[in-house]
């Protein structure tokens, strides 16, 4: 579980790092014409993202399909971590943004090809009753990595070719040693074709489980909600994180340099409360058996985060919602997590729903900006992207509720 939580922390850094800040520096423009900067930002991560989201199911369907007896996730680990670390070279000694752009595709496969190997570990090889726990060194990682990859950047006053450098020896380094040191079985020679009978249905025959085609998992009723409840919550955070710069410079009409200052603020409160919510709550779903139940509560406490900003729009209320969304999504992205590893609804093709399940996460990350800034050029102002966020939060857990979860034993108590 250390090497598993490294290996994530690790990605997580060398992902987030140059979205929040190395690109940013890298495209930007003069005061004078900023527009063309910030356009060339939005197309380099939108391309990227989009690249990640073909890559990500692609290898973990390739992954499944390993023959009998080879490892089917450590080559992938591997080739995905050294790619990642490459472009990361190549990003950093790439100038304007077509190049940047063309060497992010190559960072943005590498992570979603890493990224599906080693989260299909997680229903490889743990019991359910462990779950929340592998999912909360995932979640956790995702917030930390942020903090520390820009802390890093800033502290050791590193310029952006030297960031892009140490990024890429972090990964090379970490996330090499973690997919050689991860126990990974070989592929069975027959594995089982069916999941666990949920609360309220008997389980469906094998024949149906054992449809090997792409996207044959979208048929699956409660694997289907699970999906779309998670897309939604994920657009939903997106808009109540994406643009909380612009809010505090245009919405509570703070000065530049105070505007960053709290913005920094805004993100250690907001990991703090990630974190403790992912510890806490992926423990909490092994012990009780019942993520279903704790992943709609935490899609509530989001919401409640959108209200807080919309309602009374303070910094100190601001402070609060960073609070109210951190323990939101702390505890949605691992609990949700774990219990989309329960409803795979087959163990041929783990890696290949859980790339589908990573691509939820990855597309609403992708349209939550696009959609934020629509709705502020619509009204001029913020307070209805924080409306939709809360909207889209509570319609996002009233579509998980509709997912049966599986019936198990809870993990009895130590």
């Amino acid at each position: 579980m250390t090497v598993f939580t490294l290996a994530w922390l690790a990605i997580w850094t060398v992902q987030l790092t140059p979205v929040q800040l190395l690109l940013p520096l890298q495209l930007n423009t003069s005061d004078e014409d900023w527009i063309p900067g910030v356009i060339s930002s939005g197309f380099v991560l939108g391309i990227g993202g989009l690249a990640g989201i073909v890559a990500g199911p692609v290898a973990g369907t390739l992954s499944d399909r390993t023959r009998r007896g080879r490892h089917r996730r450590r080559p992938w680990a591997l080739g995905g971590v050294l790619c990642t670390s490459a472009f990361l070279i190549v990003t950093g000694f790439s100038e304007g943004a077509w190049a940047v752009g063309g060497a992010w595709v190559g960072v943005s496969i590498g992570v979603a090809v890493s990224s599906a190997a080693f989260t299909a570990l997680i229903a490889d090889q743990l019991p359910s009753t462990q779950r929340g726990a592998a999912s909360a060194a995932v979640g956790s990682s995702q917030a930390v990595g942020i903090v520390l990859g820009v802390g890093l950047v800033v502290l050791l006053g590193l310029g952006i070719r030297e960031g892009y450098l140490l990024l890429a020896a972090v990964i090379a380094l970490v996330g090499s040693a973690a997919a050689l040191l991860l126990p990974d079985p070989p592929a069975p020679a027959e594995p089982a074709s069916v999941r666990p009978t949920t609360e309220w249905a008997a389980a469906e025959p094998v024949a149906a489980r054992g449809d090997r085609r792409l996207l044959a998992s979208l048929r699956d009723r409660d694997f289907a909600w699970m999906l779309a409840g998670r897309l939604v919550t994920n657009i939903g955070n997106a808009l109540g994180t994406a643009l909380f710069l612009f809010f505090l410079l245009h919405g509570l009409h703070q000065e530049t340099t105070v505007a960053q200052d709290n913005l920094l603020l805004l993100i250690v409160v907001y990991t703090l409360f990630v974190v403790l919510a992912a510890v806490g709550t992926g423990i909490l779903s092994d012990r009780t058996g019942d993520r279903r139940t704790l992943t709609v509560a935490a899609t509530l406490v989001q919401a409640a985060s959108g209200v807080v900003i919309a309602v009374v729009p303070t910094f100190e209320a601001t402070m609060v919602a960073a609070a109210l969304m951190g323990l939101g999504y702390g505890a949605f992205s691992t609990v949700g997590l774990a219990f989309a590893a329960d409803l795979l609804p087959d163990e041929k093709d783990h890696a290949r729903d859980l790339g589908i399940v990573s691509v939820t996460a990855a597309l609403g990350q992708l349209i939550g900006p696009v959609l934020g800034a629509g709705l502020v050029a619509l009204v001029g102002g913020f307070w209805l992207v924080f409306v939709a966020a809360a909207v889209l939060s509570l319609v996002g857990g009233a579509l998980t509720a509709l997912a049966r979860q599986t019936a198990r034993h809870p993990l009895p108590p130590a």
